[in-house]
């Protein structure tokens, strides 16, 4: 049965193409977490709709989809099925490789937050990544290529060696933060593990059962959680809503660090979740938490993949994986 408390904040908003014919319509896609607060704020108080009025546009339409992992909105973003896609920085930088040089090229809009996500687990021998075995699966948004993924091969290769950065994929299992909380916590499928996302992770902790066994910090440092992306074509042909996208998302920013509280209780009202008010909240001003749109560890990401063979071209500098706009914002 699923916990009431799990209808999880998934929301994907795309803003398409402006036609000849008819409205421009803005879709963008988020996954499941905390992560990406801005978005519900923006939802909240129609940012985007106020910012593309103030640029001119009158006949629009905004759209709000769902995904789970980097894999489906990229494949969404090349298909065209979607404009801005929202994650961890492996699936933007993925993207970003394989684009370059075409005419589709893919680049980063801006950060949207940085914060820690942690490795939980149900098994009580398990008190570092060396004490997994094949007994063990650990539940991932993607296998590989989600920022979770990354993270454990980045963690692997730290113990291991960077040959042996891919030794605990074979335990990794794809599936979304809510059902892999459901899965751990009922036993289901074998999966007795999850590196995962708030607020998930801390729902899980609040099992007896349940400990930590890494956070993302300690592996990397702080580091930009969640990040928007999309297309130079998407920038080029649609400029003010792309404008307005980027204006709606530092207005949100500002609302976030202004008033924690009624952000998280927007984001309880959109999501439909049942957790208290006090801990959402203690969850959006937790430790290690920064709602800001300038990346951070981004080129750590990056050099790290380049290394271990993951993709092909490093970047000279965050810049590089970013579109300009953002470019005088204290990044790394």
């Amino acid at each position: 049965m699923r916990l009431a408390w799990i209808a999880g904040a998934v929301i994907s908003v795309t803003i398409g193409s402006a036609t000849a014919a008819g409205a421009a319509e803005i879709r963008l896609a988020e996954q499941f977490s905390m992560g990406y607060l801005q978005f519900n704020v923006m939802k909240r108080d129609r940012l985007i709709e106020k910012y593309a009025t103030q640029r001119g546009l009158k006949d629009f339409k905004v759209s709000w989809q769902r995904f789970n992992g980097p894999v489906a909105m990229n494949e969404a973003l090349l298909s065209n099925s979607t404009d801005i896609v929202s994650g961890g920085v492996p699936g933007l930088i993925t993207l970003w490789d394989k684009t370059q040089g075409t005419s589709f090229e893919v680049k980063g809009i801006c950060a949207l937050s940085s914060q820690p996500f942690l490795l939980n687990t149900a098994n009580p021998d398990v008190k570092s990544i060396k004490d997994f075995t094949e007994r063990d699966r650990i539940a991932v948004p993607s296998i590989k290529v989600s920022v979770q993924a990354v993270l454990l091969q980045m963690a692997a290769a730290a113990a291991y060696g960077d040959e042996n950065y891919g030794k605990l994929d074979p335990l990794t299992v794809s599936m979304s933060p809510p059902d892999a909380t459901i899965a751990m916590l009922g036993g289901a499928g074998g999966v007795n593990s999850v590196f995962s996302v708030p607020p998930f992770q801390f729902q899980q902790l609040q099992q007896k059962n349940i400990h930590t066994v890494l956070s993302s910090f300690d592996v990397l440092g702080p580091h930009t959680f969640t990040v928007a992306w999309t297309s130079a074509r998407f920038r080029k042909d649609n400029p003010e809503l792309y404008g307005a996208f980027l204006d709606a998302v530092k207005e949100a920013t500002s609302i976030i660090a202004a008033d924690p509280k009624g952000t998280a209780q927007s984001w309880i009202n959109d999501s439909g979740s049942k957790l208290p008010l006090e801990m959402v909240t203690n969850v959006v001003t937790g430790p290690g938490v920064e709602w800001t749109m300038a990346p951070a560890a981004t080129m750590k990401f990056a050099k790290f993949m380049r290394r271990v063979g993951t993709i092909k071209r490093e970047p000279a500098s965050w810049r590089d994986i970013f579109f300009p706009e953002i470019g005088g914002l204290n990044g790394s």
